[in-house]
């Protein structure tokens, strides 16, 4: 399956690399891990380092210690997740 070509995989591909090597507190690797039952389910193969436990405040707060308008990224990064996630639930399901 060509994960590079679903809408959002920029950050899900860096998010699996971190994983990998990991690091499980980067903005990749904390989208992975909210949509983690999502993501498997739709038979993404996810590291098995250990994610953290609440990552939706973990990013948040990732975000504002970087940004001024971390409340719109958040937003953002949550619209490119469910968009690679049903692109990739479309792409399993055919």
């Amino acid at each position: 399956m060509e994960l590079n070509e679903l809408p959002g995989s920029d950050l899900i591909l860096l998010g699996l690399e971190d994983l990998y090597q990991g690091k499980n507190n980067t903005i990749g690797s904390l989208l992975i891990a909210i949509a983690s039952i999502r993501l498997t389910a739709a038979g993404l193969d996810i590291p098995k380092a250990p994610l953290l436990s609440e990552p939706e405040l973990a990013l948040y707060a990732h975000l504002q210690n970087e940004r001024d308008d971390a409340y719109a990224y958040y937003n953002a990064l949550l619209n490119s997740l469910n968009s690679f996630c049903a692109a990739l639930e479309l792409k399993s399901k055919y």
